[in-house]
């Protein structure tokens, strides 16, 4: 039997805790074969990001294209989208090839607190990006920022922000409780039929780095296996949360440092 595949199509992270290096990592945690279109290089650390350096829309095109047209992809999770151009280069994209799972997790600000998606983007990332999605993965401030809203503060105010999300033109979405408060990190599965709550202990660390792509990718990896949506995102979760847990034993660099993907295998 052939192992699954999953694209990752984001932004290199040089420090190795987030973007594409996460996904990869996440994927191979993950039981699944990874392949990668990279959008953007970054120079960043766990401190914070010195710079971006945008990858041309028409390579971004030449890496999606080189990969489905020999790989079985069976599912795409899609990170950093820095501009305009490469949003529409990546929608033409998934026109072609038509892959059967897109998880978009809309990054917009790293862990350290850099911008990484700038504002001519961000309408390009609404209109055209979110109704090929199968799911969204937004964070609280994200959500927010997509609607441009206030941050929800209660359960039922994200709901509400969720089904405005749905109204986008995307089946699912899934809001991040990360930056909540309160002894439980509560993410909210919403779709046109239900909401499901997944509730996991808050962790006591700063070393959180990469959390939300790694999230996207373990969803993604899920997917790829042939699992239902609500399995993938429970899977994910679980896997994600218990990376969290063990990101103190890799003290990595000085700053937010990145969660351990490999914490089943130490």
């Amino acid at each position: 039997m052939s192992i699954p595949i999953a694209l990752t199509i984001a932004g290199s992270d040089s420090s190795g805790g987030a973007g594409i290096q996460a996904d990869l990592k996440t994927f191979a945690a993950c039981g699944v074969y990874g392949a990668s279109a990279i959008t953007a290089l970054t120079a960043q650390n766990t401190t914070g990001v010195t710079g971006i350096h945008d990858v041309p829309a028409d390579f971004i095109t030449a890496q999606i294209d080189a990969v489905f047209s020999d790989l079985d992809v069976k599912a795409v999770k899609i990170g950093m989208v820095a501009r305009r151009e490469a949003i529409e280069a990546i929608v033409a994209g998934l026109g072609r090839w038509v892959p059967k799972h897109v998880v978009v997790d809309p990054v917009m600000v790293a862990t350290s607190g850099d911008r990484l998606l700038s504002p001519d983007a961000i309408d390009a990332l609404r209109t055209k990006l979110l109704p090929r999605a199968s799911l969204i993965t937004p964070n609280l401030p994200e959500a927010a920022a997509l609607l441009n809203e206030s941050i929800a503060e209660s359960g039922q105010d994200i709901e509400q922000q969720g089904r405005r999300l749905l109204a986008m033109g995307c089946p699912a979405v899934l809001i991040k409780g990360g930056h909540g408060h309160g002894p439980e990190s509560t993410d909210y599965l919403i779709d046109a039929s239900a909401v499901i709550r997944l509730a996991a202990p808050r962790i006591a660390t700063s070393n959180t780095h990469g959390t939300g792509c790694s999230l996207s990718s373990a969803i993604a990896a899920g997917l790829a296996k042939g699992h239902d949506l609500e399995t993938a995102v429970r899977d994910a979760k679980a896997y994600v949360s218990a990376a969290i847990a063990a990101a103190d034993r890799l003290d990595v660099g000085h700053g937010h440092g990145p969660i351990h993907h490999f914490h089943a295998f130490d």
